[in-house]
This record gives C-alpha cells, structure tokens and sequence, in this order.
C-alpha cells in the first residue's frame, strides 16, 4: 500500500486504533505497550503477514525526523512530571549513571563487539564501527523507562524511581553526542581526545544553560500572557519546545538536554492553567510516543533481520547481563547509600527503546559502511531488551525485595489554583475519629480548616455538621493552617497521612 494524500489520515487512523487495542490487550498480559506499538508498525510494514495492508514505508530520513519532534516533546514532559524535590538527592548519582555510565557501556561493549565480530566473517566490524554500534545502544530509553515505570504504579526503595527517571531523560545528550563523534571518526579515520572534551563541554554546558534560561523565559510568559483561552497556553508551551530545540542545536548545544531541563524548570515553578497543559501534554505524549513506536516497526524489514539474530543476542545479553551492570556498579561507586540490591535494579532497568533505534538512523543517512546491519543489531537489540527487561520490571523490584508500600491512587482529583496558599489531605475514618460522635461537627477539626468532600464506596458528596460518618469514609479536607492539621492527626495517633501543600 502506497500512502498518499488520499489514504494517509484513512490508515494513521486504522494505526493508532489498532495501536491502542493492542496496548490494552497488552496491559493486561504484562507486555510492556510500547513493544506492541512496534509490533503493530511491523505488522502492516512491508514484510506483513496481510499483502493489502503492507505499507512501502523506508524513509529514515522521515523516521528520524518523527523521532526527534516525539524525544522533544517526551523529554519536555518527563521533566515537567519530575518534582525536583524528589531529584535533589539523587541528582549526584543520576547525572554520573548519565554520562560516565553511557562512556563505559560503549567502550565496554564496543570491545566486546569488536572481539566477538572478529569470529564472524559476516560481520567484520573495525574497532570505531563497534564503538559506534556501542554508543548508538548505550543510553537507556525515556519513553520506555517513563512508561514501564508509571504505567506499572511502582513505589521503590532507596530513591530508585526518581534516580531511573533523572537517568533516562538526561542520558540521551551523552548518547547522541557519541554517536555524531564516532560517525565522523569512522568516515575520517582520526580521533582527538581534546576534541572530544571541547565538544562534551559546549554540548552539555550550552545545552543546560539554553534550557534553564529558556525555561524561566517560558514561565514569565506564560504567567503574564493574558489570553482567553486557556487551551492556546499548551499551543505556546509547544512551540517554546520546538524553539529550545532548535535554537539550542543551532548554538551546537545540546537539544535533548536544554528541552529536558527546560522541562524540568517549568515544571516545579509557579504557571497559570498547569492542569490543563498537564492534561494536553500528557496525551501529546502518548501521541507521539505511538507515532514514534509504529514508523520505527514500519522503518525495519523483518526478513532482514534472521542475519543478524546470532550476534545480535550475543551482543544484547552481554550488554544486559555484564557491560550494563559493570558501568553501573563503577559509577555508584562512590555513592554509598545504595545497598547491592538497589544497584542491581538499576543495573536491570537500561531499557533500550526508540532512542537507540532513532539513533540507529544517523549512521544510515550519514553513509557509513555496515549501517545497514548496525540497525538491524540495534533494532533487534531493543526488542530483546523490551520483552525480557520491560516485562520484569516490577517482578524484578519485589524479588530483590525493593517495592515499597504504595500509597495508592488518590481518591480525589482536586487541584487547587497556585494562587491559592492551602493544603489538601486525604484520610480514611476510622474507629479514632469517630471516639467522639460519628457526626462531621463531633469531630475537632483545627480552626481555618473545612471537610468538603466524602467519598463512601463510589458515591461522592458535599457533608454537612449534620452528616453521619461511616468507618471506611473517605475525607478530602482543606486547611490553611498545615501545622495544626498536622498535630491533629498526630494526637488521634494517625501515622498514615499525606498533606498535599499547593
């Protein structure tokens, strides 16, 4: 099938649909959707199974295109959902996982390749071909990571989930960086180590300054921006997006960085209308991370790929098995706080996803010799790294004994303006709070501080003084005098409480 205008919205259509179907069938199953999402682009690609339905798609170009405007707008909104608070303490760590963790996972699995290739007559990778076969593979995946870990609900031990995240939507700058050094060392033939720092240094330092000020610029704007519509908020945060990008990149900082920090910088400050660019950029997102999912299953040519199988699990379980772990145990080192077994987590979570594959593209647009079969690796590789690392994500967690107890979804789904200086809490009525009468003005409840909602079974309503409790209510109240409504529950004896403080 050949896409035109005619048909093009007909099948994106026909594609997302049966996209979405299959990530909930998936769900269900274990199966991380993502890898269904690829499926799915391999289905109706040029080797599927129905003739009709084959779509003649082998634009890299394209892909790498699509790739860079969806790891944009993923990265963005992974650093808006990340609440610094939770990063601080493991920022030292995350950012040593993200760079010198992804140098030695190329140079450790770049030797390996190399030495393995020299048995192979098929595969007769020089040494920079294997390093850059290494560096396309060695960042680990924010879309996969992002939606393995939330989609799963996880609650972790030792500060491991805010350490994954930070990781995964900081190391992709130290990935791509690689990957463009080693493109041109295999073309030219030489390799300068100061050229190498002189580039990691305006990379990275252009990079994080262009998304830190950028970020505060995109705050300032959009708080003092005075629009009707609430909607053209989102649109304009979108567009600082594709400008943080691309203006960062024209610099020769760079991009994935800035637009993750900037992310991160919006994110944990003060905005106007947040719930509702929240909302937009969380199905942006998802949007974008089906598009991306199905033109890299519709990019690869299965019946290429059986050359490659060999190696190409050879390749996957020693990245899987040693050269991630080694890098990991090497680089927290020095971080004491984590025990062996969170070390082994991590070690266990580098997914691969779209972002090896993405990068999998540059050697191909760039002509080098063997890119072919660097993709078809690369390719194979993430699909072994989502079916067995992605699928025991959580299995993993308990076994090491690293789940913590979960504090549940939240009962209500009220957020209040940032205008607006109080605090929410949640609490189950128990036998304690009813010791006085099982009535709402029976119950002592600091000065400044209002019930305003019950939630009991399924049924939600507004109570009254008059209004019986139940044991098993749940009570969403509002106080703006967040010490006191503190020292209340302490003097019920209450441990298990959260305050939510705008």
């Amino acid at each position: 099938m050949n896409l035109n205008p005619e048909n093009f919205v007909f099948v994106g259509a026909i594609l997302l649909f049966f996209s979405v179907l299959a990530g909930r069938t998936g769900y269900r199953f274990g199966l991380p959707v993502l890898l269904l999402f690829l499926g799915v682009g391999m289905f109706f690609g040029c080797d599927g199974p129905i003739p009709f339905l084959q779509i003649q798609f082998e634009s890299a170009k394209t892909t790498q295109f699509i790739g860079v405007i969806a790891l944009s707008i993923i990265l963005f909104s992974g650093g808006m959902d990340t609440k610094f608070q939770d990063i601080k303490p493991v920022i030292g760590p995350g950012v040593v996982l993200a760079t010198l963790g992804v140098l030695l996972t190329t140079c450790i699995a770049g030797l390996f390749i190399y030495f393995v290739c020299g048995f192979i007559p098929d595969f007769q990778l020089g040494i920079w071909e294997s390093m850059l076969l290494a560096a396309v593979m060695s960042s680990t995946d924010s879309a996969s990571v992002f939606s393995i870990l939330r989609s799963k609900g996880l609650s972790l031990k030792e500060r491991l989930r805010p350490t994954l995240e930070l990781e995964s939507g900081s190391n992709d700058p130290m990935a791509y960086m690689l990957t463009i050094m080693l493109i041109q060392i295999v073309q030219m033939g030489e390799f300068s180590f100061g050229k190498f720092i002189l580039t990691f240094v305006l990379q990275m330092g252009i990079g994080a300054l262009s998304g830190y000020l950028f970020g505060k610029l995109a705050i300032a704007t959009l708080n003092r921006l005075n629009v009707q519509n609430q909607s053209l908020y989102s649109i304009l945060l979108l567009a600082f997006i594709f400008f943080i990008f691309s203006f960062t990149d024209m610099l020769k900082g760079n991009g994935y960085l800035a637009v993750y920090l900037a992310g991160l910088v919006v994110g944990n400050a003060k905005v106007v209308h947040r719930r509702s660019m929240a909302t937009f950029f969380d199905g942006f997102t998802w949007l974008f991370q089906i598009v991306m999912f199905l033109t890299l299953g519709l990019l690869v040519t299965p019946s290429e790929l059986p050359p490659v199988i060999g190696v190409g699990l050879i390749i996957g379980f020693f990245v899987i098995i040693l050269a991630r772990p080694i890098s990991v145990f090497l680089c927290l080192l020095p971080f004491r706080k984590f025990s062996t077994r969170a070390r082994l987590y991590v070690s266990w979570v580098g997914l691969r996803g779209a972002v090896p594959i993405i990068f999998a593209t540059y050697p191909l647009l760039a002509g080098v010799e063997h890119a072919k079969i660097i993709f078809d690796i690369v390719f194979l590789i993430t699909l072994i790294s989502l079916l067995i690392q992605g699928t025991t994500v959580s299995v993993m967690a308990k076994w090491l004994g690293l789940v913590a107890p979960n504090k549940g979804e939240k009962n209500f789904d009220v957020q209040l303006p940032d205008e607006i200086k109080s605090s929410m809490s949640e609490i189950e009525i128990n036998d304690i709070f009813l010791a006085n009468g099982n009535r709402l003005m029976d119950m002592p409840l600091p000065d400044n501080t209002l019930a305003v909602m019950v939630k009991r079974d399924n049924n939600f309503f507004v109570p009254k003084g008059h209004t019986q409790l139940k044991t098993g209510d749940k009570l969403l109240v509002i106080s703006d005098n967040e010490e006191a409504l503190k020292k209340y529950y302490e003097s019920l004896g209450i441990e298990d409480y959260s305050i939510e403080k705008n």
